[in-house]
């Protein structure tokens, strides 16, 4: 037999649990808050480790082709744009910077390890969560809330292999590509002040850019893009298929909130997992 809470034993007696004192109430309120993060981490974990083991299906081939345009293909020109402009203010500023110390023929060396082991990474990342991943919560939380995921389960369709796994392994295959896209293209940003606009020498560029790079620099790069795949789609999807356990809202707030904690809490782990995985690999 269960044995029975403080709770139930004062229902028992026909009394009421003692309510926390003031000097109580702040470990009460803190002790249900870590209980809440550590269940809520838990769970998250099942739900990854879940749709993880169901990627390598014969009928996933062509979900996982459809996830892969819609968040890798149709990324690219956002991608594009912001890495073009990030390698221009990066070439600018770090141009000014260097040329006080005379030492303006490093500036290739900069701007490729910059971009390739920090920047091209967590930006790519920062931007396919705006884009991308705001539509996976919003998408999986309306087919919660209009009780789609609800049909699957009566007709023994699992949904986190039908709609989550998909976009999991869409992402693993993007993020990657699209880091090395971000990469390529705020290079040849930062080349157009630098050579361009302050005549810098475009041989000195160029081999600083060839001769400062390794493979070390650029596998730490595409680890920390998958890394951030996961991050992201699992956070997104997490949040949209249990939109109807929030406390705060119902219905459409439900979706709108869940849509906006799914990109905020993802742009939170993507700086600290950048942390962690730059401490590991250093």
């Amino acid at each position: 037999m269960a044995q029975k809470t403080i709770s139930e034993q004062y229902a028992e007696q026909g009394a009421q649990a003692p309510r926390p004192s003031a000097v109580t109430r702040p470990f009460a309120w803190t002790g249900k808050k870590v209980v809440r993060w550590v269940s809520e981490l838990g769970a998250s974990a099942i739900f990854l480790g879940k749709a993880l083991s169901m990627i390598i299906r014969p009928k996933q081939f062509g979900a996982i082709v459809r996830q892969t345009y819609h968040i890798g293909a149709r990324s690219t020109s956002i991608i594009a744009l912001v890495a073009l402009f990030t390698g221009m203010v990066l070439g600018l500023q770090s141009y000014n910077s260097l040329v006080q110390y005379g030492a303006q023929g490093t500036l290739g060396a900069l701007v490729a390890l910059s971009l390739i082991r920090e920047l091209g990474p967590v930006l790519t990342a920062v931007m396919i969560t705006a884009r991308a991943g705001s539509a996976m919560a919003a998408e999986i939380g309306m087919q919660r809330i209009s009780e789609q995921i609800d049909a699957l389960q009566t007709m023994r369709v699992d949904p986190i292999r039908f709609l989550v796994s998909p976009k999991i392994a869409a992402s693993i295959i993007s993020f990657p590509i699209l880091t090395a896209f971000f990469d390529l293209i705020g290079i040849i940003g930062a080349y157009v002040p630098s050579v361009i606009l302050l005549d810098m020498d475009a041989g000195a560029y160029i081999y600083r850019v060839q001769s400062s790079v390794d493979l070390n620099d650029v596998t730490e790069g595409f680890i920390k893009s998958l890394v951030f795949a996961v991050i992201v789609s699992a956070v997104s999807c997490y949040q949209g298929y249990f939109t109807h356990m929030r406390t705060d809202g119902h219905g459409a707030k439900a979706v709108g909130l869940s849509t906006t904690s799914a990109v905020v809490i993802s742009c939170a782990l993507i700086l600290i997992s950048d942390y962690v995985v730059t401490s590991l690999l250093m």
